[in-house]
């Protein structure tokens, strides 16, 4: 503290004010450090340098406590209570169930029972986590790279116990994010060490440092499937175990969906499931791209093709015979199924050309079939704002993050109000000014939000209509609006002279359309959509070094209405390449409860050489999807069907079926070699 250059130190003893725990996990440790990276201690310095000497001036006395590193270690009897007052280091549990599982498993003619696992990988969105925070005497800010702004000005007005009204979350372009910034992340121990050094503080990690913020959850998944000699699915069970890490942070909700998404897109008439979220002493996990549906999804589609070939029965047939229908209930409690399955199937198997594929006896081909209960909890408010310059201001509080909302919700506005996307601005969230957003994530923006801010469109249609026809003496009725006019028989009234008659010419004023997305959307029943993914992948295998090539992946995403088509592409092969990765090579290593790949030399991300030779995105458009001109939420979908369709198509190509990621060379070389004895 008394380095030149120090502004401030904040340890757990300057926090006792506060309420200190936030999703789980404390402001600063406080008493126990439950990973290696978890803050201890903060400093504020004027500049970098001050503060990592500081930083190296610190002396901390620990009582050092066995690591529990992975699943096994944590489950073991006597390992280590990584959270007192816990069942063991069980933290939340998930339980679906329907039917007799015993006796649908005493009615089938196959059964399979399989474990699989899944590694622990790092989101890498380009950007890092960043926070600014000002404690002001009047106002907390905080500028950040936060996908929900609204929650986590909640949590830090819950923390530092001052009214939301007093908390200013603004937050710009982030440089992804893929839910790594989903919730809270270290945004209240900025705003502790601000309040202590009375200034503006400013924390930026490094990668290393956002590999121990957020990860996804490594995970072992026992399942076990019957069926009649038909096809016909009559019971799953699965038993999940999903490592959380040392604290919650989005666990309970992860471990919740895996213990949905593990039964596919499948009629199953009896159903256990059971979903364990397990602590460990390792960086915290979240949120990542449909939360728990690829670790499960990878189990649960490796598993029906196995089913497939001990039946004799083509894979796409078994799951075209399975697939829910519209309408019907994947699991007791939520909405039924949205989307005709059936029809996304059948434009995969025409787009990658599955039929004649197969006949080439052991072509190295595999399918990926997936659902996930999508959209989040459904509240948006978004508003229109028009001047006399005839721009419109689209304040709406959804993140932008690279996936392009701005553009989307703008030509939503543009097509109700038959104006050019020129005419539009739209500004990041500012929770001061922002009308309220839930949150931009589990692809619900163009849904949600896009409902918002159509209904802010046609409210202020109605009042250019209301203008337009007391100006033209005619009911409202007879008014139309086609590029930003209203027009009725040969009257003719610009939107900017309506504007005019409102408010006379020169004198300024403003109209502002009001809408919002709330429960209603679907009937008061979650999810608000389910969103569809599905893909072939063909590989080509090199037996001497166990690499494998991904020569051709095809997906289908049903999106119900494309309001970007490009867009939409981009977004499901991006998040293609992203399961690319935790199939072929991304893991998070562990040693000894310390992480030894903390950079992007040692743990590696897809590069534009992993891209498959034919990459192909088909988009299903059957406008039944509950938002603006029926569409549903997409985007993560891309992502499930990728590690299960390589390795339904390595085994049959080779023989060799692996049961653990990801797919490195040594891996498939052994696999391969215990294959052929």
């Amino acid at each position: 503290e008394d380095l030149p250059g120090v502004v401030a130190v904040l340890t757990a003893a300057d926090i006792g004010d506060v309420a200190p725990i936030y999703n789980g996990r404390p402001v600063i440790a406080m008493d126990k450090v439950r990973y290696v990276g978890e803050p201890i201690t903060a400093v504020a310095g004027v500049n970098l340098a001050s503060a990592e000497e500081a930083l190296s001036l610190i002396k901390v006395d620990y009582e050092e406590l066995p690591p529990v590193t992975g699943i096994d270690a944590a489950l073991n009897n006597g390992a280590p209570a990584i959270h007192e007052g816990k069942n063991g280091n069980i933290g939340t549990h998930e339980s679906v169930v329907r039917g007799d599982v015993d006796e649908g498993f005493a009615q089938s003619d196959e059964i399979a029972e399989d474990t699989f696992t899944f590694p622990m990988v790092y989101h890498y969105a380009m950007e890092p986590h960043s926070v600014i925070a000002h404690y002001g005497d009047d106002e907390i800010t905080v500028w950040s790279s936060a996908q929900h702004p609204f929650q986590v000005r909640g949590d830090i007005a819950r923390i530092f116990k001052v009214p939301q009204s007093k908390v200013r979350l603004i937050v710009h372009y982030l440089g992804g994010g893929y839910g790594s910034k989903s919730y809270t992340k270290f945004e209240p121990l900025v705003v502790a060490l601000a309040r202590k050094a009375k200034q503006p503080v400013r924390i930026c990690n490094s990668v290393g440092e956002s590999m121990v913020t957020v990860r996804r959850h490594g995970a072992r998944v026992r399942i076990k499937t019957g069926v009649k000699r038909d096809g016909t699915i009559m019971a799953r069970e699965a038993e999940i175990y999903l490592d959380t890490g040392g604290y919650d942070d989005n666990g309970p909700q992860v471990t919740a969906r895996s213990a949905t998404r593990v039964l596919g897109p499948y009629w199953i008439p009896n159903i256990r499931t059971d979903a364990y979220q397990v602590y460990t002493t390792t960086g915290s996990a979240g949120s990542y791209g449909a939360i728990g549906a690829p670790q499960v999804i990878y189990a649960g589609e490796s598993q029906i093709e196995m089913i497939a070939a001990k039946i004799a029965m083509d894979p796409a047939e078994l799951r075209m015979k399975n697939l829910l229908r519209k309408g019907q209930e994947l699991r007791p409690g939520l909405k039924g199924v949205d989307a005709n399955l059936a029809s996304t199937l059948k434009t995969l198997v025409r787009e990658s050309d599955w039929a004649k594929a197969r006949k080439k006896g052991n072509a190295a081909l595999g399918m990926g079939c997936a659902i996930t209960n999508a959209g989040a909890t459904p509240v948006s408010v978004a508003m229109i704002r028009i001047q006399s310059d005839g721009v419109a201001n689209i304040p709406a509080g959804s993140t932008e993050m690279g996936q392009g909302v701005r553009t989307t919700l703008t030509q939503i506005a543009a097509e109700e109000l038959t104006l050019p996307m020129e005419s539009f601005r739209m500004l990041g969230a500012d929770t001061k000014v922002t009308p309220y957003d839930s949150s931009t994530g589990s692809s619900r923006s163009t849904t949600l939000m896009g409902t918002a801010v159509q209904k802010a469109a046609r409210d202020l249609k109605q009042q250019f209509t209301m203008i337009g026809a007391q100006a033209m003496g005619v009911k409202p009725s007879q008014v139309r609006i086609e590029e930003g006019a209203l027009i009725c028989g040969e009257s003719r009234l610009t939107f900017k002279e309506a504007f005019e008659r409102r408010f006379g010419k020169g004198s300024g004023g403003e109209m502002i359309g009001r809408g919002e997305a709330g429960p209603e959307i679907t009937d008061n029943k979650l999810p608000v959509f389910w969103e569809v993914g599905m893909g072939v992948a063909e590989v080509s295998v090199d037996h001497e070094t166990g690499e494998i090539k991904l020569k051709k992946f095809i997906s289908v995403a049903d999106v119900g209405k494309a309001i970007h088509p490009e867009h939409c592409v981009a977004q499901e092969e991006g998040a293609a390449m992203q399961g690319i990765g935790h199939t072929f090579f991304e893991q998070l290593i562990y040693d000894n409860g310390q992480l030894i790949n903390p950079n992007l030399v040692d743990y590696r991300v897809p590069t534009f050489s992993d891209v498959p030779e034919e990459f192909h995105t088909a988009l299903v458009e059957n406008g039944d999807g509950p938002g603006p001109f029926g569409v549903r939420g997409m985007a993560e979908g891309g992502i499930l069907s990728v590690a299960p369709s390589v390795c339904n198509a390595l085994d049959r190509a080779t023989g060799a079926r692996i049961k653990d990621l990801p797919l490195t060379p040594e891996r498939v070389w052994r696999a391969l070699k215990d294959s052929t004895k």
